[in-house]
């Protein structure tokens, strides 16, 4: 399954090339042309000479994760953070490095903690690789090296998936599966990188991009669960794709959220609005390129973000993809 391999691969922000590769492989034969810019952004084109308006899909690649900061005498790495919250870290599986070294990320034992409810820092956490010595560890990673989430890819429940990376390879897989398709429209596609650390990648493909319209797709917040205010659960897991009005990075114009809610309930896709401005997207760079280019903001609600791991309901995906193709066709 697509999205099963994309979650599979890592891709920290600046070490994207794992997953730029399996994108590539997938859509090699289906677009006219793939070429990756300075910042390692992977563009596909297809149906280059249709006439029409030329429609952009954009995703970003990058995932959040830790980096390895420095290795101490007794074996263990201290690392940074890319995005992630401390506390869910402690006992966390991971890989370190392009050898994907498995660690697990310990701390110190609750039985000599005088205060079991303090706040987890990372600066009291370190990754155990199995070596028991710095010399040792040196052998397999070094500072500056990524240190990404163990998460195998899981279908569970009724509908869900549980695995890491779902923000945002939820994005690539359906650009791809768009692709992929038979529409006839003008379409680039657009993978970027180093999105979780200031929409770094998007700020240098929006420079280049000549678009009348950029569909950015997301994996985002869901919080729809018991003991959590009914005003902040911003998306709601089943109800379907969700559509943002604004973020920290954008405000999106009321034209194109009325075109695609009018797609959507022509055919029956069930829909939601993403009900916050919290978080900020590659919308932000787009819509501020050159004279400025529209952009739709469209999601899959996502529990557990910016995590280990975080679940969606696969129906949220499959009308996602339902819904985007639609409205590009409705563009012809």
């Amino acid at each position: 399954m697509l999205l099963e391999k994309l979650t599979a691969a890592c891709g920290l922000p600046g070490f994207e090339d794992e997953v730029r590769n399996l994108i590539k492989a997938e859509l090699e034969g289906h677009v006219d042309e793939l070429k990756i810019d300075r910042m390692g952004n992977l563009i596909a084109t297809k149906n280059s000479n249709a006439k029409g308006q030329h429609i952009a899909l954009s995703a970003h690649m990058d995932e959040v994760g830790l980096c390895v900061k420095s290795i101490e005498k007794d074996g263990t790495i201290k690392f940074a953070s890319w995005g992630v919250d401390p506390r869910i870290l402690p006992s966390t599986h991971v890989f370190v490095g392009k050898e994907k070294v498995p660690g697990v990320i310990g701390i110190k034992p609750i039985h000599l903690e005088d205060d079991t409810s303090a706040t987890v820092k990372i600066d009291s956490l370190y990754i155990d690789i199995g070596c028991d010595k710095k010399e040792d560890t040196e052998k397999h990673t070094s500072p500056g090296d990524f240190v990404a989430f163990e998460s195998g890819y899981v279908e569970f429940g009724e509908h869900k998936v549980k695995t890491k990376a779902l923000d945002d390879r939820v994005g690539c897989a359906a650009i791809i599966e768009t692709l992929k398709s038979d529409l006839p429209n003008k379409m680039t596609g657009i993978f970027c990188t180093q999105e979780e650390v200031g929409l770094r990648g998007s700020a240098v493909a929006a420079k280049a991009l000549r678009a009348d319209l950029v569909i950015n797709i997301e994996g985002t917040i869901c919080a729809d669960l018991e003991g959590i205010d009914p005003q902040d659960h911003v998306t709601t897991q089943g109800a379907g794709p969700c559509l943002s009005l604004a973020d920290r990075s954008s405000i999106y114009q009321t034209k194109y959220l009325d075109e695609i809610v009018a797609v959507a309930d022509q055919h029956k896709i069930p829909w939601q609005y993403r009900r916050s401005g919290m978080g900020g997207t590659d919308s932000g760079r787009y819509h501020t390129a050159h004279t400025g280019t529209p952009c739709i903001g469209i999601a899959v609600p996502c529990r557990y973000i910016h995590s280990a791991v975080s679940t969606m309901d696969k129906r949220d995906y499959e009308n996602l993809n339902r819904l985007i193709q639609a409205y590009i066709r409705s563009k012809d």
